[in-house]
Parts: structure tokens; sequence; C-alpha cells
């Protein structure tokens, strides 16, 4: 296999066209100099230089040699420079999983914005994924980092993850609705009206969840419309098929004809975690980990 270091006094000596010069530009001495080109001469098993006194010069072989020596050295010292920039962050690629509502909270685009700007030459996949599968996928190196709607399992070997978003639920219904006037809610005055809920299928706890906070809170809700997703019951909401509960973010996200009120009794919120694998030091996660905190 050739030598760089060989290719590269090749190159010096064929552009000074005398060694003693080559070897003051390389800062080494001329004997070792003449030696390493006349290794690279073995190796190839060809002469690269007619010699003659104290000059050298390139025969037709050695003028062939030159341009791809030339064309390696340049591909070498990009090779170079897409290695510091791996390893600096600046370039390569990451795949981040996500779901919905980090999209709702305007985390993933605050969190990229200013990283975009930074390193435009990152490739960035976007995947729509439940906690779970992100979990599994953090810990296959499918994903790099992960938006998901709970922490890292506590004692998680491969898996952390921090909280970066917590935000309240609050009532939506129709602009009709009698209590859409209201200056206040009280638990009773929403018992065994009609709701609309989010189902996340397969495993879904949001069902459980929710029964379990209207309990405490004091009412029960008739259930009667499932949705995979709140915009959708937001659509329903708006037709004034029945009350939801969504993330406040969304209430800007919301189609016309539908009315927002607090709930500042209802004792459950949307949090967003973000993940990433223990052991990964690279700076681009850093980088990323310190954005999504600082929003």
């Amino acid at each position: 296999m050739l030598d760089l270091r060989q290719i590269r006094y090749f190159v010096a000596v064929a552009e000074a066209g005398n060694v003693g010069r080559a070897a003051e530009q390389l800062h080494i001495s001329q004997s070792p100099l003449s030696r390493q080109i006349m290794q690279l001469e073995e190796q190839l098993g060809v002469t690269l230089f007619e010699r003659a006194k104290q000059r050298v010069h390139l025969n037709a072989e050695g003028r062939a040699f030159l341009a791809e020596a030339r064309a390696l050295l340049a591909n070498a010292a990009r090779l170079e420079e897409i290695g510091r920039n791996l390893a600096s962050g600046a370039a390569g690629s990451l795949a981040i999983g996500y779901v919905e509502g980090a999209v709702h909270a305007g985390l993933i685009a605050a969190m990229l914005k200013d990283f975009r700007r930074a390193r435009p030459d990152f490739h960035l996949q976007l995947r729509s994924l439940r906690t779970a599968a992100q979990f599994d996928d953090l810990r296959q190196r499918v994903l790099d980092l992960g938006f998901v709607y709970a922490p890292a399992p506590e004692g998680d070997p491969d898996v952390e993850s921090m909280l970066v978003r917590r935000e309240p639920l609050v009532l939506a219904m129709s602009e009709g609705d009698p209590l859409a006037g209201a200056a206040a809610i009280a638990p009773g005055q929403l018992d065994g009206r009609v709701w609309i809920t989010v189902v996340r299928q397969p495993g879904d706890t949001n069902r459980a969840q929710f029964l379990a906070a209207c309990a405490e809170s004091g009412f029960m809700p008739d259930i009667t419309y499932e949705t995979n997703d709140p915009l959708t019951s937001l659509g329903l909401v708006s037709a004034g098929l029945g009350l939801a509960t969504v993330q406040q973010s969304l209430r800007s996200a919301a189609p016309p004809g539908v009315a927002f009120r607090d709930l500042p009794w209802f004792k459950r919120s949307v949090s967003i975690h973000l993940a990433w694998r223990r052991n990964d030091r690279r700076t681009v996660i850093g980088d990323l980990r310190r954005a999504a905190n600082s929003e």
C-alpha cells in the first residue's frame, strides 16, 4: 500500500525540480528525502525521474503519476476535513424520533432552528414514533435522539432522558356550548357530558389515565368518541360533538369554532422528555440537548 508521506515527498520534489530545495520546503534532510523517493520507485516498479547532477526531471511515467498523486493528496485532505467535521459535529447525519406532542409544543422546530444555520451540511431524519418504539430504536442505534411522553425507565443502562416541557391540559368545547361563556368551570358541570379522547394503539394507557384524573377531580365523563390524534379530536369538538382536553399549545392550531377554558383543578398534564443513549458523547448530541433544554 502506498505511503501518503512518500506521495507528498514525490510531489514536492516534482514541483521543486531539485531534491535540496524540496528538502528545505519539507524541513527534512536531503538524504532521507532521496531515500524515500527511491523506495517509492522500487515499490511501484517504475522510474519517475531523470536525474542529472543536482536537478531531477519527471519522465513520462513521472508526469502521469504526478497528476494522480495530486488528486490523491487532495482527496486525502478532503477526507481529513470530513473526519474533523464529523468529530466536531459540523457534518454527518442524525435520526430524531418524536411524538406529536413535541410538534404541537414547537420543541422540534425550536431545537433545530439554530442547529441548521450552524450545520447546513448535516442530514436530519425526523421519524414519528410512539414512546416505547423510540426507546427500542435508541438502544438499537436506529435513533440518535427522541422526544417522548415518558422518562427513560429508571435504572435503564442504555438510555437516559430529561424533561423539556410540561404543559397543562385545557378544556376544548364548541363556541356554542353553554359552558363557553362561563367565567370558571367546576367539575360538577362536566359530569356526564359527552367526551372525545385520544387513543394511541396498541397498549394505550391514555384512556385509563384520563378516567382516573376525572374521578380524582370529581366528575365522570361519557366517552363517546375516540380518535388517534388531538387535532382530529378538535375537529369533532368544532362540530359540537363533545368536549376534549388537549395540551395548551394546541390552542393556536385549533380549527374555527373551538373555545378553550383552563382547568386549574384538573391534575393531569402533557410531559415531553428528550431521550438519548448514555454512551453517546458526540458534540452534536450535547449541543442539541442544550438547545432543547433552553426552550
